[in-house]
């Protein structure tokens, strides 16, 4: 049994040393918006789509941090009503009003829900179809839960100008005031970022691709490229999904030419491999100017939401997290020993070292234990949170492993992706 245990932890720790060296470098947050600020040499036409439903409560912030953007060119709001039931309509006029903006405030009534399209991304759909009719260069797709900073579009359009990306989009800052929110929240972003690790993600010549919901600044050329919001209708995790579309949308075409020798394969457009010929050929890519996309951290820039009870964020993994598994039975088993294996076999080796005198399996539980506490600091430390908590990851993690498992109980119950009084099902089922 100690002979098992040891295999267990020395393989933990060679996965940290792995992912701390060789991932991505994903536990860095300099990937972030606010690092550099550019002048804008030109002044692009901005639209910003805002589905809104039943956020009335929250428009008084967030949808006024949107009309006092300082953003010197054209910039106009269509906020899309998807059928809400708390005059969310009402309250946006009274903010418009209020700050002296009604002339930039475009409100959109939501039709019914069309089948085989996900709530959010109909009313996105028909905020840009409205906002089209002005003939903007970017689409700025944002939430109604966010507080943005004075000059966060600024950012995110100097971003895309200078760089030249089809996409630029910042994880806002998430509420992290309840006790709650502090155990689970830097831990949201923590794996989020090692799922996507923001290096290779805004790496061109990398396949990875991701984008946060709440702040999504898109070129109306790429939009258009990709088939615009209805070629991702389906998606619950529509942030992501149209990170991928646009990035492929720009991936590079794949010439081939003879090999040498050696007998090398070659690979078919989506890079699997092919069986050898008599005359093997090499690939050979060229880079693609579009399809470039960006993402990073934002510290100004700030969710409103509010998760003060375990239920709340156990709901918001929940809704989704079997979505990102792909619906695969054997996906979430692979989910649960990687878990595992990772984040609880330290502490348990740690402590079954010491009740049974085995140095060699407590020292190294502990080294995997620390590797796991260091990579977590960082975010730790951007939320401003204890430092004790970033020892707490394990624990953490077996709760986020427990909302996995009950996200795929609800999606075989028939109760996956609810999300205000909508269900929707496995899109690969219609």
């Amino acid at each position: 049994m100690g002979v098992i245990l040891f295999g267990l932890v020395l393989l933990s720790l060679a996965i940290w040393l792995g992912l701390l060296y060789f991932w991505g470098q994903f536990w860095r947050l300099d990937q972030q918006l606010e690092v550099t600020e550019t002048p804008l040499k030109s002044l692009p036409v901005v639209c910003a789509v805002v589905p809104a439903r039943n956020e009335a409560e929250l428009l008084p912030i967030s949808l006024r941090s949107l009309l006092l953007q300082d953003y010197p060119g054209s910039l106009d709001v269509f906020l899309v009503d998807d059928r809400s039931t708390d005059r969310t309509a009402n309250f946006a006029e009274g903010v418009a009003h209020a700050v002296g903006k009604p002339q930039q405030l475009h409100i959109i009534l939501g039709e019914s829900l069309p089948p085989g399209w996900s709530g959010k991304l109909w009313a996105v759909e028909q905020g840009i179809k409205n906002a089209s009719k002005l003939t903007p260069d970017y689409f700025f797709l944002t939430d109604a839960d966010i507080e943005h900073d004075v000059s966060n579009l600024y950012r995110l359009v100097a971003k895309a100008e200078q760089e030249n990306l089809d996409l630029v989009s910042v994880m806002v800052r998430l509420r992290c005031e309840s006790f709650w929110e502090k155990l689970l929240i830097p831990a949201f972003v923590f794996f989020f970022q090692k799922l996507y690790p923001f290096r290779w993600v805004n790496n061109p010549n990398h396949p990875i691709a991701a984008a946060a919901g709440g702040s999504i600044l898109i070129r109306k050329q790429a939009l258009e490229r990709i088939g615009g919001i209805q070629a991702i209708r389906q998606a619950l995790i529509d942030d992501c999904a149209l990170a991928k579309a646009v990035k492929k949308s720009g991936e590079a075409e794949i010439f081939s030419f003879p090999a040498s020798p050696f007998g090398f394969g070659s690979l078919d457009s989506t890079g699997t491999a092919k069986t050898p010929t008599s005359s093997p050929r090499l690939p050979i890519s060229v880079s693609s100017p579009t399809g470039r996309i960006w993402l990073g951290l934002s510290t100004l820039t700030r969710s409103l939401r509010p998760y003060n009870s375990l239920t709340t964020i156990w709901d918001m993994i929940a809704r989704t997290a079997y979505t990102q598994l792909n619906y695969s039975p054997l996906l979430l088993l692979g989910t649960l020993v990687g878990m595992s294996l990772i984040y609880l076999v330290p502490p348990v080796g740690l402590l079954l070292g010491v009740v049974w005198g085995n140095w060699a399996i407590t020292f190294t539980g502990l080294l995997a234990w620390l590797l796991m506490t260091l990579a977590y600091y960082p975010t730790i430390r951007f939320y401003k949170c204890s430092f004790w908590l970033a020892f707490s990851l394990p624990a953490i993690a077996f709760l986020y492993t427990l909302m996995t498992v009950d996200s795929a109980l609800r999606h075989w119950q028939g109760r996956g992706g609810n999300w205000k009084g909508r269900v929707y099902p496995n899109p690969n089922n219609l």
